[in-house]
């Protein structure tokens, strides 16, 4: 089952290059009682990376002529993606890699942990079990980031008829050294997700929450951070959604409504 969830998971993480959404980030970036920076975003991957374009609490543009020109920023930048040259290959052999590494890290949370059942809970109509996980001490980390499994321990709840993940809950259990000795992410960090089916057979994430403190060189960091997901729509891959922004700015040029003033 376990296997399952992991090769869903990969899935489930590929699916986010094709896939747009909204997202609204709470940080707190200061000590307590400092007020949080508030940004909601139309986020667009374009191939090499995600255009993160302003827009109101309702997903709308704020701004008509503002959203314009990011919509052709966006168009530049995903026409740019795809196409087939040296620059852009160079781009996406970054990615893959960046990519395999992730892939590798979801694989090594097989063997990583230990996994005991602990009780089965309801969420909305679904039946989620709920695992608590413990550092393997039999295990050999194979690189600097499989080795912080060795710090970490939580919870996971996993919908086993639907073989995903459907939230995980962790704790740091020790320091985390990052980046040799020039980072530090202190015992107590904390990060939670919740994932659902968003689009048949994927399960995006819905909420972050990370609560990291820690230090860089010799600079204490606080960081303390929610982004809420909604509203993902197949947008597709860089030729894909190219044809959809054009379209879009074809629309807004003859003063139609854009998919960003409609519900993805």
């Amino acid at each position: 089952m376990l296997d399952r969830v992991i090769a869903n998971q990969k899935r489930n993480d590929e699916a986010l290059d094709i896939y747009e959404r909204i997202e609204r980030r709470e940080s707190h970036k200061g000590p307590a009682g400092t007020s949080p920076e508030i940004k909601i975003s139309r986020v667009v991957p374009a191939g090499t990376g995600a255009d993160h374009i302003p827009v109101g609490p309702d997903g709308k543009p704020t701004d008509a002529a503002a959203y314009r020109t990011e919509l052709e920023k966006l168009e530049r930048s995903l026409a740019w993606a795809a196409e087939d040259g040296h620059a852009q290959r160079e781009a996406y052999d970054k990615i893959a890699r960046k990519q395999k590494d992730r892939a590798e890290l979801i694989d090594a949370t097989r063997s990583a942990f230990l996994y005991t059942f602990v009780d089965r809970e309801p969420r909305g109509d679904r039946i989620l079990s709920k695992y608590r996980m413990e550092p393997n001490p039999a295990y050999k980390p194979t690189s600097r980031a499989t080795a912080i499994f060795a710090k970490v321990r939580g919870y996971a709840w996993i919908d086993e008829a639907a073989s995903q993940l459907a939230r995980v809950d962790v704790e740091v259990t020790d320091d985390i050294s990052i980046g040799g000795f020039l980072a530090k992410v202190y015992k107590g960090s904390h990060f939670m997700q919740e994932r659902y089916e968003m689009a048949p057979g994927l399960w995006l994430p819905s909420y972050s929450q990370y609560d990291f403190d820690g230090r860089r060189l010799f600079v204490s960091f606080s960081i303390h951070e929610r982004t809420l997901y909604t509203r993902y729509h197949r947008i597709g891959p860089p030729k894909e959604a190219l044809a959809t922004i054009r379209s879009e700015l074809g629309r807004a040029e003859l003063g139609k409504p854009g998919t960003a003033n409609a519900d993805p």
